[in-house]
């Protein structure tokens, strides 16, 4: 947006917006699949490090005004990963499980543990657009957090 207006950020250089991505949680502990109604998430898209709290406030006050919608909501966050144990999961979100399996078997085999505790969350990044693909080709990276 900067770019086309009047509003300047130090240090712009064009860029690929990223994939969405998305942190799951439901009560305490890990997702459960079979409690659907239970999920909350947050919904990101990774900015650039040039991105400061001040124009990312500048951008929702521009397209509130612009679009007459409210993002009030939107939030400028830091989400700090740690270490992590990741796969690429192939197929439908329901079929999710079957890949955390095999990653917790992993976790197991390697002397970790899980280490989902409300600050670290079950992360997915999504590199297909569900719209447009196929269920069993949906292509979503899926992320533990481990210790």
């Amino acid at each position: 947006m900067s770019k086309m207006g009047d509003h300047r950020i130090d240090g712009f250089f064009d860029f690929v917006v990223p994939p969405l991505e998305g942190l799951w949680w439901a009560g305490e502990g890990e997702v459960d699949y079979g409690r659907k109604d239970d999920f909350h998430f947050i919904s990101m898209l990774r900015l650039p490090d040039f991105v400061t709290k001040d124009d990312f406030n500048w951008a929702v006050e521009t397209a509130t005004a612009k679009k007459k919608k409210d993002f009030s909501r939107a939030e400028f966050f830091h989400y700090e990963e740690g270490k992590c144990v990741q796969c690429m999961h192939i197929g439908s979100y329901d079929m999710e499980p079957v890949t955390i399996g095999k990653m917790k078997a992993l976790v197991a085999q390697e002397g970790l543990s899980i280490a989902i505790d409300g600050k670290r969350m079950h992360h997915e990044i999504y590199l297909s657009d569900p719209r447009k693909t196929a269920a069993d080709k949906l292509k979503t990276v899926i992320r533990y957090p481990v210790k």
